[in-house]
């Protein structure tokens, strides 16, 4: 199975100058626990829940702070024909939760974690 398979709904995004507050309630409203950050036009970060956490943790001030303060700046993008199990083995390896799908330089989609358990356990036994 390949990440394109896994792709659906629209991904959520933010600028660099989105707040912490406002990207955790755009996340808890949509449902994700990501973000891509896109500053004109392109994928420059993505912003998670574990970014929120960090800075409450830090003593920050969420209501102030801004994205571009916590996000992952310049992640890296996965093809959509990539193998679910070379993603999966990826994710293990470098510790990401969350996969921007890009294709021709267009974020199509993110791929969680989430998505590569269900599609590892969904396929048939080898």
């Amino acid at each position: 199975m390949e990440l394109r398979e896994l792709l659906g709904g629209e991904v959520q995004t933010v600028t660099p100058k989105t707040s912490v507050v406002a990207a955790a309630t755009i996340m808890e409203q949509a449902g994700v626990g990501s973000l891509v950050v896109i500053y004109d036009g392109e994928l420059t970060g993505i912003f998670t829940e574990r970014d929120v956490l960090r800075s409450v943790a830090d003593g920050g001030e969420p209501a102030v702070d801004l994205v571009e303060d916590w996000m992952t700046p310049y992640p890296d993008a996965f093809l959509p024909d990539m193998d679910v199990r070379e993603a999966a083995d990826w994710m293990l390896a470098s510790g990401y939760r969350h996969l921007p799908v890009v294709e021709d330089n267009e974020l199509i989609g993110m791929a969680s974690i989430k998505d590569i358990l269900w599609a590892l356990t969904s396929e048939p036994a080898d």
